[in-house]
C-alpha cells in the first residue's frame, strides 16, 4: 500500500507561490445532494447530483515585512483569483495531481492568537467555479 507524508505542499494564489508561508493546504469539494424521491421509490430515498462547490483552507504563518505575505493577501480582499495546490512541490505527473481553480478572497484574519502564539493565519476561501484535477 503506497504512503506519503506530506513534507513539501505547493500553494499559489493569485499567481504568489505561497509554500514559505504554508502551514497546511486543503482543498475540499462537494455535490449538493437533491431528493428525487416519488412514490415508486417503494420507501427508498432517492437522490441525484445537484450543485458542485469547493473550498479551500489554508493555515498560514503571519509575516508583516514588505512584500511578504500580509501585503499579497491584504489588496486581494473581496477578489476572485486563480490558485494551485498540489501536494508536493515537484513537477506535476500522475503521482503528483494539481488542483486548479478559482477562489474568491472573502476573508483575511492579519491577527490572530494570544500571548506566546506564534502568528498564525487561518483561513477558508470558497472556490469560484470549476476545480479541475490535472496530471501534466
Amino acid at each position: 500500500m503506497p504512503k506519503m507524508v506530506l513534507l513539501a505542499q505547493y500553494l499559489s494564489i493569485n499567481a504568489n507561490v505561497l509554500n514559505t508561508f504554508t502551514k497546511k493546504a486543503e482543498i475540499s469539494v462537494e455535490v449538493e445532494d437533491k431528493d428525487v424521491t416519488t412514490y415508486a421509490s417503494l420507501g427508498w430515498k432517492e437522490v441525484i447530483g445537484g450543485l458542485k462547490s469547493g473550498e479551500l483552507g489554508i493555515d498560514f504563518l503571519q509575516d508583516f515585512a514588505a512584500t511578504q505575505l500580509d501585503s499579497i493577501m491584504w489588496p486581494l480582499l473581496g477578489m476572485v483569483v486563480p490558485f494551485e495546490v498540489r501536494a508536493d512541490q515537484a513537477a506535476v505527473g500522475t503521482s503528483n495531481p494539481k488542483y486548479t481553480g478559482n477562489i474568491l478572497i472573502k476573508q483575511w484574519n492579519p491577527l490572530e492568537g494570544s500571548v506566546g502564539d506564534e502568528a498564525t493565519v487561518g483561513v477558508s476561501f470558497p472556490t469560484s467555479g470549476a476545480v479541475t484535477r490535472a496530471t501534466a
